[in-house]
């Protein structure tokens, strides 16, 4: 290969650019008056999003691609087809493919195999069209939920993200199509929840929260490519960063595969950073630390690579090591088959079928949290024959119920006027559909972001007139500015955006009973809403962007067709300045005496109510486990109410004294089961000493021998005293700090003591808590 079809096979080509979808995207690209076939004339490595970049139909977008790659073959010395990537995060990001929940309801599912299961139709629909790799899943644990991106993620809890990412890479690969893991690494850590903003962690924290998602969805999901972080991490950004690109990524976690820019990451290191003096002395970084593919386009790997490399100052055997490792990846792919692209391309091609519907109502239903439902008459389930005001911001638009990476808010918001392509009911729509349309009256009463008051009494007036008011507030997902949340729609206030607390409170203010419905890609300050003095709403209803069929499964949820049993992957917060926060904290991480402020959430991490009661009992585990060994917990699950319901049994653990201080709550497994009125269930995890690994004062990762408590809870608050050390709790540490816990069924702690030596942690070691149910 010359240096020119090494360099050609190491960048992306960004066909039709019509619209912003990346950080900077007008002021980094242009292809000048180039042709494509002058641009490939060497060969290419990826097409850039040939399907989601603006709306085109799929059967005649698969056809230019078929031919495209065919006049590749055909045209080009060596006679390589490119591989294409696209954005997957929501289902394929293309025109008229399922748009399916945002990753933030993947954790509030708590539903690893329903996850597996989309990823496994959504990586079919993207074969089926010629793509071979997708960008997702996004592993980035919430560490601050002013941070835009946070509907990208999964949760708060690395495990959490860490089993429900593996089992979407899982499903995406069985389809033939590569996932890759996103952002790597510390990414979503950046300052005060500013997107791109410096990333201030130490090692330990790095090595315990952000690494451990990563590590699973490597070792136990053999996830296929990596795309570094933009952020950088105490000084170094990530792209020119070769202790966790190569040194950690491929030397201690053994990775093999092909690392990916994120979009525009290698030039950034020259315009964003200043670490670099050019785009040649950025390629070279890049390369160098690990980076094989640039992507989008060719800004720094095309001629200012080759240019460095024949100046002399860069070796060509860095090249060379990129090339191989991408060439690998087209030979498992298929690419270097002769006969590739030689078949007709697919017609008639349906990208929303029954299967992706069921599984995308499947997942919305699972994943919609209830946050309250008081009262002696609970106002939830919906009684028949009651009529409704459906009002608010969210209420009757499709946009409200898809996340930032969704085809129509990523895409279509450039578009105006064209139609989404495929159906998606609203709130209101499916309301209408359940109730019957002269039960159901509607009235917007503000927009999402507005400060227009003015439509505030014609929903007052509707609520007045209806037995319940519905109030559907929340987001609307985008880029840039183009939204309330979303990359780049970073927040300084967790406020529900405009006006819409003052429709929620004028509507409660009727006296109507009120069910406030959150549509939403962040969690929002609204202990007004759930704890506040006074009149306050009946119910509410946490929604994550539950994509295309969220507004039936929310309909469902408030007329009783379903129970909820969605529960919170992330902490709903008391404040802004109360963030950063996770519930994975130390001691003094939360409140305590010698502190004024309180950074308690109003709901805690897990938290989630359903149509039922749940209760634990009779908890039993293994005393003493070997520091490499694995311990049993066993505890009896019973349905104590009155209709059939699903439970997410969650169980923690808690180091007792460790060489560094430990959390005095964390997640070691968790087990989805359904139980019918009366009903019981024993259910057994099997959980590895490793869940209690951490990174010692050397930076090794260890379980240390001692005791440690182990307890069955319904959130990560829930606690009942036990075991060999009694914190009165894990919400409050002194007397007087902090408000009162939240409630919910706990089983006393248990304490299993740990013996033997410290234990290094090996590759091999289990990581993953697995449970049955008898």
């Amino acid at each position: 290969m010359t240096l020119e079809e090494k360099s050609a096979q190491l960048v992306g080509y960004w066909l039709d650019q019509d619209g912003v979808v990346a950080p900077m995207q007008g002021e980094m690209t242009d292809d000048g008056d180039r042709t494509l076939a002058d641009t490939t004339r060497h060969g290419l490595g990826q097409f850039t999003r040939v399907y989601g970049t603006r709306p085109v139909e799929p059967d005649e977008r698969a056809a230019w691609l078929w031919s495209e790659q065919r006049r590749l073959k055909r045209e080009t010395r060596l006679g390589i087809p490119a591989l294409v990537h696209e954005e997957c995060l929501t289902g394929l990001a293309a025109w008229k493919a399922a748009t399916f929940p945002t990753p933030l309801a993947w954790g509030a599912a708590f539903d690893p195999d329903l996850v597996e299961r989309v990823g496994a139709v959504i990586g079919a629909s993207m074969r089926q069209l010629g793509v071979h790799q997708g960008l997702a899943p996004v592993l980035d644990v919430v560490r601050d939920p002013r941070w835009g991106r946070v509907d990208e993620c999964i949760g708060e809890d690395p495990y959490l993200v860490g089993t429900v990412g593996t089992a979407y890479v899982r499903g995406l690969q069985s389809a033939g199509v590569d996932a890759t893991l996103k952002h790597f690494l510390g990414y979503s850590a950046s300052q005060a929840g500013r997107n791109h903003a410096p990333v201030h962690a130490g090692p330990r924290e790095v090595a315990d929260v952000f690494l451990p998602p990563f590590e699973m969805a490597l070792r136990d999901g053999g996830a296929r490519s990596v795309m570094n972080s933009y952020a950088e991490v105490d000084g170094v950004p990530v792209a020119a960063d070769r202790a966790l690109l190569t040194d950690l990524l491929r030397g201690r976690l053994g990775f093999d595969g092909t690392v990916v820019a994120d979009y525009f990451s290698v030039a950034f290191l020259e315009v964003m950073h200043g670490v670099a003096a050019d785009r040649g002395e950025a390629a070279a970084l890049a390369l160098e630390a690990g980076v094989d593919v640039e992507l989008p386009t060719g800004d720094a790997y095309l001629a200012p690579l080759v240019d460095r490399v024949r100046a002399g100052l860069l070796d060509e055997a860095v090249v060379d090591r990129a090339v191989l490792r991408v060439l690998r990846q087209k030979e498992r792919l298929g690419l270097l088959d002769p006969d590739v692209y030689e078949d007709a391309p697919p017609t008639d091609v349906d990208l929303d079928t029954p299967r992706h519907r069921a599984l995308a109502r499947e997942l919305a239903a699972r994943s919609l949290v209830l946050l309250s439902n008081d009262g002696p008459e609970p106002v939830l389930p919906l009684a028949l024959g009651t009529s409704i005001a459906v009002l608010g911001p969210n209420a009757d638009r499709a946009e409200a119920l898809q996340g930032c990476y969704s085809f129509a808010n990523h895409v279509l918001a450039s578009h105006p006027g064209l139609p989404l392509g495929f159906a998606i009911p609203t709130v209101r729509e499916a309301l209408v559909e359940a109730l019957g349309a002269d039960a159901v009256r509607f009235a917007a009463g503000c927009t999402v972001s507005g400060t227009d008051t003015d439509g505030i009494d014609e929903a007052v007036t509707a609520a007045r007139a209806a037995d319940v008011a519905v109030v559907v507030v929340g987001d609307q997902a985008g880029l840039f500015g183009r939204g309330t949340v979303g990359e780049g729609n970073d927040t300084a206030s967790l406020d529900l955006p405009g006006v819409q607390r003052a429709l929620v409170e004028a509507v409660v203010a009727t006296g109507t009973p009120t069910v406030v419905v959150l549509l939403t890609g962040r969690p929002y300050a609204i202990g007004w809403a759930l704890d506040g003095p006074g009149h306050r709403p009946a119910a509410v209803v946490q929604a994550f962007f539950p994509g295309e069929e969220g507004g039936p499964a929310i309909a469902d949820l408030l007329t009783g067709v379903t129970a909820p049993s969605g529960r919170l992957p992330v902490s709903l917060p008391r404040a802004a300045g109360a963030q950063p926060y996770t519930y994975l904290h130390p001691r003094l991480g939360g409140p305590s005496d010698v502190t004024a402020a309180d950074s308690t959430p109003v709901r805690p991490f897990g938290f989630g109510l359903g149509y039922t009661s749940f209760a634990y009992e009779d908890l039993d585990t293994d005393r003493t486990v070997d520091s490499d060994g694995v311990f049993t917990v066993s505890v009896t699950v019973r349905n104590t109410g009155g209709r059939a319901g699903e439970d997410v049994v969650q169980l923690y653990g808690h180091d007792v004294q460790g060489s560094v201080t430990r959390p005095l709550a964390q997640l070691l497994g968790y087990a989805r089961v359904a139980l019918d009125p009366g009903e019981s269930v024993r259910v057994r995890f099997d959980v590895p000493a490793q869940r209690f690994a951490f990174t010692g004062r050397d930076l090794r990762k260890v379980v240390e021998p001692g005791d440690v408590e182990v307890w069955v809870a319904a959130h990560a608050a829930a606690s009942r005293p036990g075991g060999a050390a009694d914190p009165g709790g894990i919400v409050a540490v002194g007397s007087g700090s902090g408000p009162e816990p939240v409630p919910g069924a706990a089983t006393s702690r248990a304490v299993v003591r740990v013996t033997g030596p410290v234990h290094e942690v090996r590759p091999s070691d289990p990581r993953i808590v697995t449970w049955t149910v008898s």
